[in-house]
């Protein structure tokens, strides 16, 4: 008698099946977007509408007792194809050694970064106290705007959680929901602040035809798909096995630096064990990003010393690897949005007050850095930061995706390497998070702390404008 896995049992299929799910609801997203103008004059990325339109239907199941997918499915895509999605841009090769001007467009992005998430905390926490005085205890819950803005459902739901069981007032015994709902409405507003920007771009002529009709998009030459010294399409070992076998060799690096991080937590327990092992969890596109430069280096020294004859990475399919695993990120993460916070009267207004409040400051924000600090470039820049700091960071590369499909302006990769400096810079906001929930002084005490580091980040920000040298600029009497 056979007691072993059968063919047909529904264990072996779930994942496939969930997975063709959210791949189909891709290309009808797709299709609907050629299909109908306005929606594809918007410019939403397909993933984006495909995420939407699978939460509507997985809710509708879901509200008759059948749901499509498995939550931890769903969870384990968002989580994993971030992470992946940056090895890949992270492994790309450079034929140029980066310019001061490049890393000092890196800096600037991880500095504009915490400049955010400090002003989306500020807010909200200061939306979360007024309302504590009228409708209920509230405290530092506001602080989980920049954590499901910024940092999208998996932050989201490790902080609501961590809030969840840190607070004492029973208004927000929902603090999981809370947090992921938050995340929701970041990626509500990446999409439709994505979309009002590229409207007024192409309003405005700056959307090339080529980029608006995807027939045209990209203009590919041989120098583009393969470069000269790379390993053949084809031999013993497919090339695009090599490029997938790269990423996932460095994130299974990154996973084992994660978890012998994590045993010393483990032996240390209390603060260390329920909050600074989450955030090392949480951050595995950062960990995965450093593992791919210490690879691209040994590759580097490699070729130097001539161990290594030929070039085994592919920028193009590197970017076609970054692409998809963004694109199902995206929709995935969508997909597994739980919206069982609206089922809570008493939510409606703080969840209202604090995402419309935190989309407009960020959108407001972006706008007017991505002009002032990165010039050359601003569209490109505001896209992926917009997309970034109110959805994920790879919302951020699905929206500049739309008008730089082939990633040749910096901003995409200034997203890939600025994590680095923004948790350098951000380090001090992750402490306060920790202890802005013990009570309401400390939460005020947190807001003083917030907006004082807001004044710091800002003057970083703009130091070539407030501290830059003047001997360049002309006396008002010479001017014209």
């Amino acid at each position: 008698m056979t007691t072993g896995m059968q063919f047909w049992d529904q264990g072996v299929w779930t994942f496939v099946v969930q997975l063709g799910v959210l791949m189909s609801g891709m290309m009808f997203a797709n299709m609907l977007r050629r299909w109908i103008k306005p929606l594809r004059q918007s410019l939403i990325p397909s993933s984006v509408i495909g995420g939407f339109l699978i939460l509507a239907i997985n809710t509708i199941f879901k509200s008759n007792g059948i749901p499509i997918f498995q939550t931890n499915v769903l969870e384990m895509l968002t989580y994993h194809g971030l992470g992946l999605g940056f090895v890949a841009m992270a492994l790309k090769t450079s034929d140029r050694v980066k310019s001061r001007r490049a890393k000092r467009d890196v800096f600037d992005t991880g500095v504009t970064v915490v400049s955010s998430y400090l002003l989306q905390g500020l807010a909200g926490l200061l939306i979360t106290l007024g309302l504590s005085y009228f409708i209920g205890n509230w405290g530092a819950s506001g602080l989980l705007l920049p954590m499901g803005f910024g940092q999208g459902p998996g932050q989201a739901y490790n902080w609501g959680n961590v809030y969840e069981l840190a607070t004492d007032y029973p208004a927000f015994d929902g603090g999981t929901s809370f947090g992921l709902t938050i995340a929701a409405m970041g990626f509500v507003s990446a999409s439709i602040g994505g979309g009002i920007y590229l409207g007024i771009m192409k309003a405005k002529g700056r959307v090339k035809s080529s980029i608006v009709n995807a027939d045209e998009m990209e203009d590919l030459t041989a120098e583009r798909i393969t470069a000269k010294g790379e390993i053949p399409l084809s031999e013993s070992l497919d090339k695009l096995t090599v490029q997938i076998g790269l990423v996932f060799l460095t994130y299974i690096a990154a996973y084992a630096l994660m978890h012998f991080s994590s045993l010393g937590l483990d032996m240390l327990g209390g603060f260390y064990k329920g909050t600074v092992k989450p955030l090392i969890w949480g951050f595995n596109f950062l960990i995965g990003t450093v593992c791919a430069m210490l690879l691209k280096y040994f590759f580097k020294v490699w070729r130097e010393k001539g161990y290594m004859k030929r070039e085994y990475r592919n920028n193009f399919m590197l970017n076609r690897i970054a692409g998809f695993m963004f694109d199902m990120m995206v929709v995935a993460s969508i997909a597994a949005i739980n919206l069982s916070a609206f089922e809570r009267r008493d939510f409606w207004l703080p969840l209202l007050v604090i995402s419309i409040t935190g989309a407009v400051i960020t959108y407001i924000q972006i706008s007017v850095v991505s002009k002032k600090i990165f010039p050359d470039y601003s569209d490109e820049a505001f896209l992926s930061l917009y997309g970034m700091l109110t959805g994920t960071a790879s919302t951020g590369v699905i929206l500049v995706r739309e008008i730089d499909p082939l990633f040749e302006t910096p901003a995409a990769n200034n997203l890939v390497y600025q994590q680095l400096w923004a948790i350098v810079f951000g380090f001090p906001m992750l402490l306060l998070m920790g202890i802005a929930p013990q009570s309401t002084q400390m939460s005020w005490i947190t807001a003083a702390a917030l907006f004082v580091l807001l004044v710091c980040m800002t003057a970083i920000q703009f130091r070539r404008f407030l501290f830059g040298r003047r001997k360049n600029r002309k006396p008002k009497s010479e001017k014209a």
